[in-house]
């Protein structure tokens, strides 16, 4: 092995060994987000279970508009200002994010 081949190996060596280390030290620094994370995944869970059973979504929304036309009409303001709060929460996340 010539000294270039020794150099590139001893190179790659320190790299695997720093990059063990760095993953280390990001999953203990990751631990203060394991509460949001965990978070976020329930909401996608829940978010894919509501696109898996948008038909007994439909059935329950549309029972309570002809049982209750007035309690629907409350969670369906509720829900537009819901959808409208977290469109504007999106458009600043993207426009940090693009800067």
């Amino acid at each position: 092995m010539n000294e270039r081949d020794l150099e590139l190996a001893l190179r790659k060596q320190r790299l695997v060994l720093k990059s063990a280390a760095l993953r280390v030290k990001l999953r203990r620094d990751a631990q203060g987000l394991r509460p949001a994370l965990s978070w976020a995944d329930r909401a996608v869970e829940a978010a894919q279970w509501a696109r898996a059973h948008s038909t007994l979504l439909v059935a329950v929304a549309t029972t309570l508009a002809v049982a209750r036309p007035r309690a629907a009409f409350r969670w369906a303001q509720r829900g537009f200002i819901l959808w409208r709060s977290w469109q504007s929460v999106k458009a600043r996340l993207l426009e940090r994010l693009v800067r």
